[in-house]
């Protein structure tokens, strides 16, 4: 029996239209000797009519059945269906595959742990909100395919076998058979071969790219994510960031019908530090950080004298729900930022209320909510540190947590941004003078900053720049450096010997020696803008077979122990922890 057309796309205009159907049953009724079948096939849900259900084989939820019939309007239509106004009354059905009783229901509100789900994600997958996502996920991939090309790109596969790159994270690894003892890495990310096709005179390249990173997991990260990948010579930040601005217009317009206004506004990193508390602000909501350092040390609090960091949060109408054990957690939340604690004040009654108070005389009392600007019930948290990150990212963390409990987060809304002036270097705990790159070792100092890369590296700030939607880092880049001489300040300035390079990307910095374009590109990740157009905070919920947070998949079960013949093979001994 030949499909005549999918089940969601039936409306009124087919009534009388004689039909083929196939797809799933997602839900029978029997009111007596009538049946009500819902049948699901990609499209959508449409309503069958079987009005002798002796006349047609038994069928159960996910049965697969193909359906001959034809299209009635229905007396009671059901406004929240898209196929509401109208059903199939069967003339026909036979059954092509039964199924057992489904571990958990299929359907978009589903109360199954998500390792079930997991486990089973071929039958997950029928959930039509999640079709959905992977639609749309598909939907980006052919417009970035589309915008590229027409911008005179070239779409080029670099290697998943590879050296190990300076990315950050811990490499998977990958044992070779033919030489024994040595292991490919898979990579982090395209970037040096995509540096290496600059230097090879592409010009214009792109690339939706697999990468892997052996890291902790979270909501938002898995091992195995896909980033669209762009590199460009001859183009100045600027031009960049207009590049991929132009394909952010596309991916709202035609996804969300959403006209974005370019160009985006650009914050620059210390601003959005100082002002947001992170490096990728979600500035849909108002809350903002406070330097108060000059009024805290004005109090008698002896650790405030020489703390150079003192940054206030005011959270509005929040001192009566602030109890003890609230301030505890919020408390505990700093600590993970190197914060040993919190100063908390209430605003009641226009006077401030708290244990601190013992260290403000009055004129300090009035000189804070002054420049706090306070009104009655306003909450106030205080933190103060030697360095100034622990201070922004503590504080920070606690303005988004506070934002989601007290719903100031307006929904359906969307904030772009551009952060810029990104530091060159990130200074290592507790190791002064030892610093790592913020970025990578490749990203390239501003030019006004290339004099303070001997006498004070801190103050150097890069051609550094991520996009930032919604309080995600939706991607990012930075340009690169072209200068043969500049690079080796900066891989001293790392900590870098010539043996350290050389093994680890020699082969990468001897083609500096043949003519290397100035050049620059950004990633974004292609699993984070699908979140985001789809309005989930969870990333296995836009990937077709993700790994759940112990970085494993419960279908498959892997990764798995292999035998010994496999391990012989490659020379590996297995030593258990």
């Amino acid at each position: 029996m030949e499909r005549t057309q999918e089940n969601g796309t039936l409306r009124l205009a087919d009534v009388g239209k004689r039909v083929h159907l196939v797809g799933w049953i997602a839900n029978r009724r029997i009111l007596g000797g009538i049946a009500f079948l819902d049948l699901r096939d990609r499209s959508g849900i449409v309503q069958l009519l079987v009005r002798d259900i002796n006349a047609i084989p038994d069928v159960r939820n996910e049965y697969v059945v193909s359906v001959a019939g034809v299209v009635r309007a229905k007396e009671n239509p059901n406004p929240k269906l898209a196929t509401g106004e109208i059903e199939v009354e069967v003339e026909r059905l036979e059954v092509l595959s039964k199924a057992i009783t489904t571990p958990f229901i299929i359907a978009d509100e589903t109360d199954a742990l998500e390792d079930t789900r997991l486990q089973y994600r071929y039958l997950d997958l029928r959930r039509p909100i999640l079709q959905k996502r992977l639609r749309t996920r598909a939907q980006l991939m052919r417009i970035t395919r589309e915008y590229f090309d027409g911008e005179g790109f070239t779409e080029i596969e670099t290697p998943i076998l590879n050296l190990a790159t300076p990315e950050g994270a811990r490499d998977y690894l990958v044992p070779s058979r033919v030489k024994n003892g040595s292991f490919y890495a898979l990579p982090q990310s395209p970037q040096l071969f995509k540096q290496l096709l600059m230097i090879g005179g592409i010009e214009r390249y792109y690339q939706i790219a697999k990468c892997f990173r052996d890291e902790d997991l979270r909501a938002d990260r898995q091992p195995e994510f896909t980033q669209i990948d762009v590199e460009t010579s001859f183009l100045d930040q600027d031009q960049i960031l207009t590049l991929c601005e132009g394909l952010l217009k596309r991916y709202f317009k035609e996804i969300l019908n959403i006209e974005i206004e370019t160009p985006l506004r650009r914050l620059n990193y210390w601003d959005a530090m100082e002002t947001y508390g992170s490096d990728k602000p979600d500035t849909r909501f108002d809350l903002k950080l406070v330097d108060v350092a000059e009024t805290m040390k004005k109090s008698s609090f002896e650790a405030f004298q020489s703390t150079p960091y003192i940054r206030a949060l005011v959270v509005p109408h929040y001192a009566e729900k602030a109890t003890r054990k609230v301030l505890d957690e919020l408390t505990a939340e700093a600590r993970k930022f190197r914060l040993r604690g919190l100063t908390a004040l209430k605003y009641v009654n226009g006077a401030l209320e708290g244990s601190f108070l013992k260290f403000m005389d009055e004129a300090v009392r009035q000189e804070l909510i002054a420049k706090l600007n306070l009104s009655d019930g306003d909450y106030v948290l205080i933190a103060a540190h030697a360095e100034r990150r622990p201070v922004c990212f503590g504080l920070g963390a606690l303005r988004t947590r506070l934002a989601k409990e007290l719903n100031l987060i307006p929904e359906n809304s969307y904030d772009l941004l551009w952060v810029v002036n990104f530091p060159m270097f990130d200074p290592v705990d507790d190791q002064p003078g030892v610093y790592s790159a913020e970025h990578h070792p490749f990203t390239r100092p501003r030019d006004e900053d290339l004099q303070y890369l001997d006498s004070d590296p801190e103050r150097v700030l890069a051609y550094a720049y991520d996009i930032v939607i919604n309080g995600y880092e939706a991607g990012g880049g930075t340009l690169r450096i072209y200068d043969h001489d500049t690079q080796w300040k900066i891989f001293r300035l790392l900590g870098l010997s010539e043996e350290d390079v050389a093994r680890k990307f020699g082969w990468f910095v001897d083609a500096f020696q043949y003519g290397v374009p100035p050049h620059g590109g950004f990633a974004l990740g292609l699993d984070r803008l699908t979140m985001i157009f789809t309005g989930t905070d969870n990333i296995r919920d836009v990937i077709a077979f993700p790994k759940n947070l112990q970085a494993t998949d419960p279908m498959s079960h892997a990764p798995m122990p292999v035998g010994k013949e496999a391990l012989d093979a490659v020379g590996i001994e297995v030593k258990k922890n």
